[in-house]
């Protein structure tokens, strides 16, 4: 799956995306949500599922980067870089070791990312 498919299964998801800052909450909660099943495909033992969603985590990681905006974002999109290509790593990690505690370190630093996100856009969304 490419970081276009990942953002087309979530305009199939949601039909109507008020704004880039709703999708960009969107995109966070989806990396939750498939981390998650992935870390089930892992206990399980479902090797099937656990790549299948370890993929679908990584393609929105993938489309987070695309959409960085370096001109404004400065040192937030050089920091939030480092911060995705991170996660990338500890899934490819979890995927080849079978390792829930790689997942569960993108689990809490995307549940940081979706705090402060919805901080700082609370008027927005």
């Amino acid at each position: 799956m490419t970081s276009q498919s990942a953002y087309n299964v979530y305009q199939q998801n949601h039909t109507s995306v008020e704004s880039p800052v709703k999708l960009i909450e969107m995109l966070y909660e989806g990396i939750l949500r498939f981390s998650a099943l992935a870390k089930r495909g892992i206990e399980l033992n479902d090797i099937e599922k656990k790549i299948y969603y370890i993929n679908r985590t990584t393609d929105i990681f993938t489309e987070l980067l695309n959409v960085l905006d370096y001109d404004n974002g400065g040192e937030v999109a050089h920091y939030l870089t480092g911060l995705y290509m991170q996660q990338i790593k500890f899934l490819t990690q979890a995927n080849l070791e079978n390792n829930t505690e790689k997942i569960d370190i993108v689990i809490k630093v995307t549940k940081g990312l979706l705090e402060a996100w919805r901080e700082i856009h609370q008027n927005i969304l």
